[in-house]
């Protein structure tokens, strides 16, 4: 299980911006591949068993070389060097990027005064998104052209803990439209079961009351919690880099997955 939806599953309702909202970051992607049923005949390439290579299938060699294809397409797209926007958020020197290969998910963690603060997305909301603008897109339904493409909302988990003090506060919010959308701050007694990915605190958590959504607070409460986050790093320009760094990092995770398919279908 995710280790973000396992924290928390986060309602995409009743959330409140805190952040100065940023102008709206418009994402053109391509539409995923889809197998579709052809009505002709199709006209299939013949494969002699003394022809075939790798595998015993027949069209091993016919997909490892679409694969390849695929491969050096997106290479041949990308700069192997790190974006500049990654660059300048690194020279900040704010936070620190945990982002291991293979993942869907990646971390930032920084320390602010004895506070241990970590918030961790996942690529997840960009597969997410690339579904719904295919599905619009089958359904005619698509925008027009001078019209801003809303961002897909990127769900985040923030835990803060202190040194020498046990608990832990996590807040889930939304990352969208240069804002953070609080949903709810929990508060746990113990930080282990507050901040621990494991089934164990999982479990643990599932029984506890989670706190009252947030936009049911007193609004004066809302405002002294959005500016307690503010102050800790959680402002309109991290709410910018997220999706950028989940669009970055899904493109990573993608041409990683063509090399390695198409190493295995070769094998």
């Amino acid at each position: 299980m995710s280790a973000i939806r396992a924290l928390r599953h986060v309602s995409l309702s009743s959330s409140r911006a805190f952040a100065v909202r940023g102008a709206a970051r418009s994402v053109s992607r391509a539409a995923l591949p889809v197998f579709a049923a052809r009505a002709g005949p199709v006209s299939s390439r013949a494969f002699s068993v003394s022809a075939r290579r790798f595998g015993e299938g027949a069209s091993d060699v016919a997909l490892a070389q679409k694969l390849g294809e695929e491969l050096q397409y997106e290479k041949d797209s990308a700069s192997e060097a790190e974006p500049e926007f990654v660059r300048n958020f690194k020279a900040q020197g704010v936070w620190e990027i945990v982002d291991t290969p293979g993942n869907d998910e990646i971390a930032l963690s920084r320390k602010f005064g004895n506070e241990n603060i970590r918030l961790m997305f996942s690529v997840a909301d960009i597969q997410s998104e690339q579904e719904a603008d295919f599905e619009q897109g089958e359904e005619g339904e698509q925008a027009a052209e001078d019209t801003p493409v809303p961002s897909q909302p990127i769900r985040c988990s923030i835990s803060v803990t202190k040194t020498g003090t046990n608990g832990a506060i996590n807040v889930d919010a939304l990352c969208q439209e240069g804002a953070f959308l609080v949903d709810n701050i929990s508060f746990y007694s113990d930080a282990a079961v507050g901040t621990e990915l494991t089934a164990e605190a999982d479990w643990k958590r599932r029984g506890l009351y989670i706190g009252p959504q947030f936009d049911t607070l007193d609004v004066t409460v809302q405002e002294e919690f959005e500016q307690w986050l503010r102050e800790r790093g959680i402002t309109d320009n991290l709410s910018t880099f997220i999706p950028e760094y989940a669009d970055y990092k899904e493109q990573k995770e993608y041409v990683g997955w063509l090399q390695q398919v198409k190493t295995f279908i070769e094998a």
